[in-house]
């Protein structure tokens, strides 16, 4: 029998809350596509989820909107520009052979450390391009701050940031919802309730790359911008007997926790006359099956938010700074908040003093972290204001943390 020695860390949640004046929501009308089965009314709004056929963007409106190109020689200068901070990667092709190109942000690019991951991922909808820009602000402006501001030197040490501006470089290009085999990529991913969607055979080359993405990288948390709302929405998207209600999955405070560290930080987010505090359930707002947000936590281990940032899906380009400007602070404290709080260790061995791969398990809430196999570091989020008691299990034995209680904003060990 191996005895163990656990090191964890319980972090300060710093996130700051930004309260500002009401004010409308940028844009001038919202967009809402759904999948599938009708048309219903939520809070007075009627929302054409299944839509098939949208009215394209026109050509006039994607004017100050990088292209393909653009984006792709932005992400080769913002690597060459801050590249003791950064690398530039691949994890796949469209459809149409455009590279799936990805920044990681790290004071170790490329290197493999104990420390959490976090994604964002634009652009997954063509015709949703806000994403896209916001992305490569966001790098920009984390690389000429890193050396002043402390979020930002916060975030490049102690995070490995990745960003994927576009993960539907073709549908953008023809100012399409769906990428170039016309197939909805946040309708193609394995889903609990849709058995059809297990033939991975199936999979578009865009989500078969973010797929092959989460194996090979562990993510403690990830967000998708989307546009035609203004929410933070958390899973769980869809529910078994396909209707429409709350249903929440067992990290339900702990997603209502991350969506409200977006919303509060945001401009006007938790404003909305429509959902209260600026967040929302999937399944109670906008059902959907085979989308990426529920397989990022099923599948990948992942707590994935769907972010709703602009009413308006594509709004004009002189919008966009004042629309960054809404979304800075949000976006930089969730990546912040996977390190300010929650639990964070390693599993060693005490005979040899080696890492030991294993699972951090909490009691009442039904899921899984695993800790990492080479590493044995681990990440598990969790919501302030309740006391957990926390089982960790190695591959060879296990042990019983007593007690973790997490206050406001802090997690402490009794």
């Amino acid at each position: 029998m191996i005895n163990l020695r656990f090191v964890h860390r319980l972090l300060f949640l710093t996130a700051i809350y930004i309260f500002l004046p009401p004010t409308a929501a940028r844009g001038g009308h919202s967009d809402y596509i759904n999948p599938g089965y009708g048309n219903f009314s939520f809070h007075g709004i009627a929302r054409n989820l299944f839509a098939q056929e949208e009215l394209r963007p026109s050509l006039e409106l994607t004017r100050g909107y990088m292209t393909n190109d653009d984006l792709e020689k932005a992400m080769k200068d913002f690597t060459k520009r801050c590249s003791k901070i950064s690398r530039l990667y691949s994890i796949g092709k469209s459809v149409n052979g455009f590279p799936l190109w990805v920044i990681e942000i790290s004071d170790r690019p490329g290197e493999i450390e104990a420390e959490p991951a976090f994604k964002y991922i634009g652009n997954v909808h063509g015709d949703e391009p806000v994403g896209r820009e916001l992305l490569i602000r966001l790098a920009n402006w984390i690389c000429d701050n890193y050396k002043k501001d402390p979020l930002a030197q916060m975030i490049v040490e102690n995070v490995h940031l990745h960003i994927l501006p576009s993960l539907n470089p073709d549908g953008f290009s023809i100012r399409k919802r769906n990428n170039a085999n016309d197939v909805d990529l946040n309708r193609d991913f394995p889903d609990q309730f849709s058995p059809v969607n297990d033939d991975l055979s199936l999979r578009q080359p865009e989500t078969r790359a973010i797929m092959t993405w989460l194996r090979d990288t562990r993510f403690t948390a990830s967000a998708t911008l989307h546009g035609g709302a203004l929410v933070a929405n958390f899973p769980w998207d869809g529910t078994e007997d396909r209707r429409k209600y709350y249903y929440g999955c067992p990290d339900d405070e702990a997603y209502r926790f991350l969506a409200r560290i977006y919303s509060k930080s945001h401009r006007n987010m938790s404003l909305s006359k429509e959902f209260k505090e600026g967040i929302t359930n999937g399944a109670s707002w906008y059902p959907i099956y085979g989308g990426m947000q529920d397989w990022n936590y099923i599948y990948g281990g992942c707590f994935e938010l769907t972010l709703e940032i602009s009413d308006n899906k594509w709004p004009r380009a002189p919008e966009l700074p004042t629309i960054w400007d809404y979304n800075r602070k949000s976006m930089l404290n969730l990546v912040a908040s996977i390190v300010k709080t929650g639990v964070h260790g390693r599993i060693f061995s005490l005979d040899q003093g080696k890492p030991l791969p294993g699972l951090v398990v909490v009691k009442g809430i039904n899921y899984t972290v695993k800790a990492h196999q080479e590493y044995a570091d681990y990440h598990r989020l969790l919501a302030p204001g309740q006391i957990y008691e926390g089982i960790r299990l190695s591959s060879y034995h296990h042990s019983i943390i007593p007690g973790i209680q997490a206050e406001n904003s802090k997690c402490l060990v009794r």
